[in-house]
């Protein structure tokens, strides 16, 4: 529907349409050749500041508890933009609330920030202002939004020790190698002991971190560079994904992380009254693997010719049975959201003792690595030292 409106500017227009219940989409100044952009922009923003997933659940747990004491959407925006402390954050409040004010929708004042509010959160706010029901979804998106902070936060902190440790010991055997070992190693030249090959295999290792630091800084800096650029292909994407779905160790948490995300979402998506193929287009983009994003595509697809969601699943034979069986259950039932609940929680807990078992078996062996380590330099400077004594 298109018409001409009286109005002093674009905001005066947007709020004199509103009151008479309409909603624009865009406004043009009558003898303009170019409309008004209605979309904000992220360009005036800190460059280097983003936005936390525990941030943004806690701003919609704020923001449904605001609606639940029904305070006006605009006035729960203002209270929003005053009380979190994330800049980025803070300017995107200031924003929509300008928007809502000049008579957009909160999900279409949203849209203006994808890389803070993105598809799957603005597709269940869409949801919940065309069924009045926004106080209830908002709920429902600050337990998702919270659900997965806390995943998020469980595979970090199983990550971080192991990943502390790993950079600590290569640390300490550089030190060693290039400013310990040289200084012991000079001493049996000057000797002219003839040296086993352990301490012979020691001190190349040291001399070439000696003399050629800055050529393994090189190589890690461009493999790097190479790496990641090989990665943002899609190929390069869908080569890695598979690979971690398969890695002896990390594969099988990778992929119950997956399908945990995939069962939460869809399940969240359609409580929240988002329609079931709008659903699975979002899911495929949260997913966080490439893998299994396709076959949710395929299912789409498939679902679209009239197929039930669990048969195009299993075709791809990337979901677990157990699964499956349960979405079937779902669809006949006619309880697929409960079940899809019951498959994130099921396989929630079985990531916490996924994470569990992987810290304590990643501790011994990382101390068995370095203690190897230091073992072979210490075995490799000794071994000469005894050899001259029985001289």
């Amino acid at each position: 529907m298109a018409g001409i409106i009286d109005a002093e500017n674009e905001r005066a227009g947007r709020l004199k349409l509103r009151r008479n219940g309409i909603y624009t989409t865009d406004i043009t100044l009558e003898g303009s050749k170019k409309g008004f952009s209605v979309t904000g922009n992220l360009q005036s923003m800190p460059i280097f500041q983003r936005v936390k997933i525990s941030e943004l659940a806690h701003l919609t747990r704020q923001m449904a508890t605001l609606l639940g004491a029904n305070i006006p959407l605009v006035d729960a925006l203002g209270a929003l933009q005053d009380q979190v402390e994330n800049p980025l954050l803070k300017k995107s409040m200031s924003q929509i609330k300008e928007k809502v004010v000049g008579g957009q929708r909160l999900a279409d004042a949203m849209k203006a920030f994808p890389k803070i509010y993105g598809d799957l959160y603005i597709s269940m706010i869409q949801a919940g202002e065309a069924s009045g029901a926004l106080e209830l979804v908002l709920q429902r998106l600050a337990d998702f939004t919270e659900s997965q902070a806390k995943l998020k936060s469980k595979i970090t902190s199983a990550l971080m020790y192991p990943v502390i440790m790993g950079l600590v010991g290569t640390a300490l055997m550089l030190y060693l190698l290039v400013s310990v070992v040289p200084k012991i190693v000079s001493i049996f030249e000057d000797a002219k002991a003839i040296l086993p090959l352990p301490t012979r295999i020691l001190m190349a290792v040291s001399s070439f971190a000696q003399n050629y630091w800055y050529f393994l800084i090189l190589i890690a800096v461009v493999g790097g560079f190479l790496f990641k650029r090989y990665i943002n292909t899609e190929a390069g994407r869908l080569r890695l994904d598979r690979f971690s779905l398969k890695m002896p160790i990390f594969g099988e948490l990778f992929r119950k992380v997956a399908v945990s995300r995939f069962s939460r979402t869809l399940a969240t998506l359609l409580h929240s009254g988002v329609q079931l193929l709008p659903s699975l287009d979002i899911v495929k983009n949260v997913v966080g693997n490439k893998v299994l994003s396709q076959a949710i595509e395929t299912t789409k697809l498939s679902v679209k010719e009239g197929e039930s969601i669990a048969e195009p699943l299993r075709r791809s034979g990337e979901f677990p049975p157990m699964v499956l069986h349960m979405i079937a259950v779902g669809e006949k039932t006619g309880a697929l959201e409960s079940m899809l609940e019951k498959v994130a929680d099921s396989y929630d807990g079985e990531i916490d003792t996924t994470v569990g078992t992987l810290t304590t078996l990643l501790e011994p062996l990382l101390i068995l690595v370095m203690g190897g380590v230091v073992s072979f330099i210490v075995l490799s400077i000794l071994l000469p030292i005894l050899k001259m004594s029985e001289l």
